[in-house]
């Protein structure tokens, strides 16, 4: 009796702990998983898609803690119940277990009686497609931020509904446009709703965004397609081609239908000419003499009548090539076959296009008057000594140079490069002042009134020094490199943008114009200047000494210059040969402006700037060609304008 008692209470309790057990499985988020559990066990890319989407579209708020569980390889199955849980190392080879459903310990378990849920990247990937549509809705505006951009990396029509969930409770202002732009973007390209298509290309149709016309060309690809008779009415068809139009050959027509398997293949004379051959019996083909079928027509003659006899496949005549051609009709055929979005498509194409083409010609405008600023930089110092002091200064481009080394050293004292730069360039403009200052006092002054002299003891100068500093810093580039804050571009659009060291360098220009005027109407030297560049004579009889004002005007020259290969130096390669790389286009610049006239020095470098990015423009691919077409272009400019743009008075222009 005691026995029959104890086995009872023992059958009790183990009745009792059964559903202590089975209770996992009651949730139900384990149910879904349960249902899929075979097909998540095995993790296969090509079959694990509809136990994703079961939990994904379970509408249970478990599911996006599944997900990412199962994305980190923290979900575990316990193998003898087959339950599905979440992880944790509890210390050993033990696991500490947490329900799906509520999220509470399950207790733990060793790992050897646990099996590990391992995806692999694929299924890794799309768990993360997955998760994007309870991203898309988390809290954390880092993680919408984030979702937001795998969307928009990959997107498929399954995300349209929670992407368009998600845009009313977005408090993020700049989320919300994003969102908002990429679904007109994806309705574009899933919606089924024809008439939501075509209200979303509207919308995006004065957008610039490559995306935009990355979702709306697809609209527009067509095919070329056969069709037995006439094409079927509702096919969008963009255009229909008659075989033997230069849009397509009658060759290539036919050669669809045979390839298609609608009409046989032709026998070319290559494949005739091998089957005569392989006929050849007696010295004969057909009863006809080897000899005789030298004649291509006699040839075809006796390969149709093997053809009659079954010995060689049909020979088709021209009259039996217009006969297939005549029973088809040849097409291209959009992808799209929508006739409304697709002519929706085309006219916010063609708004676009016209659009990009007004931002390419601003980029080219903002590229040529960048490049004008830097050539008004270079040439403005050589300007001021050519029309004070008539001298044609072939060393100013070794005064850039030597300016652009300044920098370089500088900023291997001082390592912070946004000091460095405001340290370099007062720096540059001092040494290139001294080393101006020097030449002027050493050579110059030697040879006033003798150009031919100055310009070749210049030009020997100018080699002298490119030769000093390849000894002093060698052959090889040396940097210079920009602050953090003038680093990238300002982008307007996908169209235009202007990197930020050459917006700088256009300021700096701007910056030197006015104290350049500053100094010319405001202060003591520039009258004296503008006094000795009207009339030295005169200047000297009124107390002026022409030759201190030739050394100050000659040290402020290179002076500027230096500052320029400062500037220069920022974007472009720091050599022993940097300045005379812009030497050509600065006295261009002088002389197409006029000598002398800052005005023109300013006329004269925006023509270049955009003459020069104008031929660029035109031949991208032959840079010598732009430089040689300028050239002949200024040449043929001076004729008619031989003192420049703005022409000066006095001594420049009497000489």
């Amino acid at each position: 009796m005691l026995r029959q008692v104890l086995f009872c209470v023992v059958m009790a309790l183990a009745l009792l702990a059964l559903p202590l057990r089975a209770q996992d499985a009651t949730g139900p988020m384990q149910a879904v998983l349960q249902e899929h559990a075979d097909t998540i066990v095995k993790s296969s890319r090509k079959t694990i898609g509809p136990a994703i989407d079961a939990v994904a579209n379970s509408g249970l708020e478990q599911a996006q803690a599944v997900l990412q569980a199962w994305q980190a390889k923290d979900m575990w199955q316990r193998q003898d119940d087959g339950l599905f849980f979440r992880a944790e190392p509890a210390g050993g080879s033990a696991y500490t277990l947490y329900d799906f459903d509520t999220g509470q310990s399950a207790g733990t378990a060793d790992k050897g009686d646990l099996k590990q849920i391992k995806p692999n990247s694929g299924i890794r990937a799309l768990l993360g497609t997955a998760l994007v549509q309870f991203q898309l809705l988390d809290p954390d505006p880092a993680r919408r931020d984030a979702a937001l951009v795998s969307l928009e990396r990959d997107a498929n029509a399954d995300l349209l509904a929670p992407l368009r969930a998600s845009i009313g409770p977005e408090s993020n202002a700049g989320l919300k446009a994003r969102k908002t732009r990429l679904e007109r973007l994806l309705t574009i390209a899933y919606d089924p709703d024809e008439n939501a298509r075509i209200t979303a290309i509207g919308d995006m149709s004065g957008d610039l965004g490559l995306d935009v016309r990355g979702a709306l060309n697809p609209l527009l690809a067509t095919r070329l397609t056969v069709f037995h008779g006439p094409v079927p009415e509702g096919v969008n068809t963009a255009a229909l081609l008659k075989p033997g139009s230069d849009a397509l050959p009658r060759d290539v027509a036919y050669a669809l239908l045979s390839d298609s398997g609608k009409a046989p293949p032709r026998i070319t004379p290559d494949a005739v000419r091998e089957a005569l051959m392989s006929h050849i019996d007696g010295g004969k083909v057909g009863g006809v003499p080897v000899a005789a079928l030298s004649d291509p027509a006699k040839r075809v003659e006796v390969y149709t009548a093997l053809a009659a006899a079954g010995q060689v496949a049909p020979y088709l005549t021209e009259d039996a090539v217009d006969a297939a051609l005549a029973q088809y009709s040849f097409a291209e055929v959009y992808a799209e076959p929508s006739r409304p979005v697709t002519d929706a498509a085309r006219k916010a194409l063609g708004s676009i296009e016209v659009k990009v083409g007004l931002n390419q010609a601003l980029d080219l405008g903002l590229d040529a008057l960048s490049l004008a600023s830097i050539y008004f930089l270079a040439a403005i110092g050589l300007a001021i000594t050519f029309g004070v002091m008539g001298v044609i200064n072939m060393a100013h481009g070794e005064f850039i140079m030597m300016g652009a080394y300044t920098g370089y050293v500088v900023q291997q004292v001082i390592p912070n490069h946004t000091l460095s730069i405001f340290v370099a360039l007062p720096l540059a403009f001092a040494v290139t002042f001294a080393a101006g200052v020097a030449l002027e006092r050493l050579v110059i002054r030697f040879l006033c009134n003798r150009p031919l002299e100055t310009l070749l003891a210049t030009f020997g100068i100018s080699i002298a020094l490119q030769q000093l500093f390849k000894n002093i810093f060698g052959t090889q580039a040396r940097p210079l490199t920009s602050p953090d804050w003038l680093g990238g571009a300002w982008v307007l659009n996908d169209v235009v943008s202007i990197s930020y060291i050459r917006i700088a360098i256009f300021v700096l220009a701007l910056l030197f114009l006015g104290l350049f005027l500053l100094i010319m109407k405001r202060t003591r030297l520039g009258l004296e200047t503008r006094a000795v560049t009207q009339n030295p004579g005169m200047a000297a009889s009124m107390g002026i000494n022409p030759e201190r004002v030739n050394m100050l005007t000659f040290g402020l020259g290179s002076g500027i210059a230096g500052i320029a290969g400062v500037a220069i130096g920022l974007f472009a390669k720091v050599t022993s040969e940097l300045g005379s790389d812009y030497i050509v286009q600065s006295f261009m610049t002088v002389v197409v402006g006029g000598v002398g006239n800052i005005w023109g020095t300013l006329l004269g470098a925006g023509l270049i700037g955009v003459l020069q990015k104008g031929i660029e423009w035109l031949n991208p691919s032959n840079t010598l060609a732009a430089q040689t077409f300028m050239i002949v272009f200024i040449i043929i400019f001076i004729q008619f304008r031989p003192r420049g743009i703005i022409a000066l008075k006095g001594r420049a222009a009497g000489d």
